[in-house]
């Protein structure tokens, strides 16, 4: 009995890939306030920078920001599991720890609105890291972005003369490699921005921020307390308070609150679209630091419209 050909199986329609839902009317707010907040830091660094050290600039901003939200860690703290707590320490090392002090080393050479334009790499180590590590798509419009990012930290490096008031020769292009610092900062928020968004994103925001401010805040205070004289500082030296008035506000808002704000919008939002605040951090450094009568000259201004340049061509490539 001759056979007839078996059937064809059925060929499955191709399936689509699903873009990523567009931000809500919530996410847009959340990206304006953090730029607000985040883009005024720069400054109130440079005002803490005036009496302490970047060392316990940094160690204070952690510590305050950490007793802040101890309430609030110490709620959640037994509702994680513990595959949960080594992301939630990768992420306070490399996106709060380490760049509260590289920041605030960098500021010591550095004009704070220049060290916000820096800031802006934070979009283009955010997608360099998800490329690498959590599978992103890095095209070549992507890889371009990239190349004009660091194009742009280059011309203000080296050509638009980056340093803070009174730290160096005119030009101020001595202290231009401080910036080196601030980039090692963005690409750990990098690393973290995607940690939280692929490893964190089912525990609410206060819990994420309080639980790694947590982890980091008690040697940060231990530090500050036992390796550094900021006590004393405090007790002697003509404006101390002032200045820790200034660190405290920044670790109130720009640490703690501002922490709360960007998990929650990584969260709700896409990792790249969360790292997008950067576009108008710049703007808000620069104006600050113009205030406060730091100069601002062509090659700031090119170096700056690369990078935000190069942001944009990374957000919009497909």
């Amino acid at each position: 009995m001759p056979t007839t050909p078996a059937a064809a199986a059925p060929t499955a329609p191709p399936v689509a890939a699903v873009a990523p839902p567009a931000p809500t009317a919530t996410a847009w707010v959340l990206l304006l306030v953090l730029a607000g907040i985040w883009g005024t830091s720069f400054i109130l660094m440079k005002k803490g920078l005036v009496v302490f050290s970047a060392l316990e600039l940094g160690a204070t901003r952690v510590s305050v920001a950490a007793l802040l939200l101890l309430p609030f860690a110490l709620r959640h703290l037994g509702r994680v599991s513990r595959e949960k707590i080594k992301w939630l320490l990768l992420s306070g090392v490399v996106g709060t720890l380490l760049p509260a002090f590289l920041f605030a080393y960098a500021e010591t050479r550095l004009a704070s609105g220049l060290a916000g334009v820096l800031n802006a790499l934070t979009a283009v180590f955010t997608l360099v890291v998800g490329a690498a590590f959590f599978g992103q798509k890095l095209t070549g419009l992507r890889v371009l972005g990239i190349a004009l990012g660091l194009a742009g930290t280059l011309v203000l490096m080296l050509l638009g003369g980056s340093a803070a008031a009174g730290t160096a020769p005119a030009g101020g292009s001595g202290n231009a490699w401080y910036g080196l610092f601030i980039v090692a900062a963005t690409l750990g928020y990098g690393v973290s921005v995607n940690v939280i968004k692929r490893h964190l994103s089912d525990i609410p925001a206060l819990a994420v921020t309080g639980l790694l401010l947590l982890f980091i805040g008690g040697p940060a205070l231990a530090f500050l307390l036992v390796g550094t004289d900021f006590l004393g500082k405090l007790a002697t030296v003509p404006g101390a308070w002032t200045a820790f008035g200034y660190i405290a506000l920044l670790a109130t808002m720009s640490t703690a609150v501002a922490m709360v704000l960007f998990n929650r919008l990584i969260q709700t939002s896409t990792a790249l679209f969360a790292a997008s605040n950067t576009y108008l951090i710049p703007v808000v450094a620069l104006a600050w630091g113009v205030l406060d009568g730091e100069e601002f000259n062509i090659w700031h201004l090119l170096g700056m419209v690369i990078i935000l340049v190069s942001v944009a061509i990374i957000h919009r490539a497909k």
